[in-house]
Order: C-alpha cells, then structure tokens, then sequence
C-alpha cells in the first residue's frame, strides 16, 4: 500500500517499474547495467482515484502522460537501480498528491474604496504639481 493522503492510497501493482539503460555517460558500466528505471502508473484504470483528481492529475501530468491515459515517469540520477525506484516512487507520489489538493476558491473581483479613489487622485495632483515646477520659469512681462 502507498499512502498518497487519508483518502488515497495506491495497491502496490498499481505502480510498474521496469529496469531500462541510463543514458548519458558512464563507459562500460553504463552499457551493462540497467540502472534507470521507469516507473508506469495508469491513471484511466486506477480504481483508487477519484474522478476529480484523475482530472487533475492528467493536466499536471502533461507530457508524461501517453495516449493510454498511464504516467511514465524516469529516474536514472542515481548509480543504483534501488535509488532510481525510490526516487521514481516518491516523484509519482508528489504528482498524486498534487492532483489530490483540491484548487483554490476562485478570486472575487473588489471595487476600490471612494477613500482609495480620492488619495490616488490627491497623489496624483500632487505629483503633477511637482514635476509643474520643474519646467522653465515662463517669461510674463
């Protein structure tokens, strides 16, 4: 069981990780050893999602997610195949939880206050007077 949040938590055969060669550098180790792994987690066949974080979670995913509707994610930072799956794992956990917190209240439009009115154009006299007298002083004879 992984514990997303109290109300979702993944079966372990949920999460699929499958052992694939890093790329990059690293000489002969690199081409012998399949450190990198990919981790596969299908969100369209999950039971344990609900629908609103299912749709969450396709738009955080972005290009992760393929046309299947699974999230593959690949970690190939560390030298040992067990470190790639741990950081694998709690990548796609981080990505859940995501999903999983609910968007914030949409914002409500506010008026300015007649008092915040009236200093803004008070301010603004103000301002024009000062730059007023910084002109060249006019020749009335």
């Amino acid at each position: 069981m992984i514990e997303i949040d109290e109300r979702i938590s993944l079966q372990d055969d949920e999460l699929v990780a499958r052992a694939v060669r890093a790329s990059g550098p690293g000489g002969q180790h690199v081409n012998k050893v399949s450190t990198a792994i990919e981790l596969r987690f299908d969100v369209r066949g999950s039971p344990s999602l609900p629908e609103p974080v299912r749709a969450r979670l396709y738009r955080l995913a972005g290009s992760r997610l393929t046309q299947e509707g699974v999230v593959v994610i690949v970690s190939q930072t560390h030298r040992s195949q067990e470190m790639n799956r741990q950081d694998a794992q709690a990548r796609m956990v981080a990505l859940i939880r995501k999903a999983a917190e609910p968007p914030p209240p949409p914002r409500k439009k506010t008026k300015p206050t007649y008092a915040s009115k009236l200093r803004r154009l008070e301010g603004k006299t103000k301002r024009s007077g000062v730059k007023a007298m910084r002109g060249r002083p006019r020749g009335d004879d």
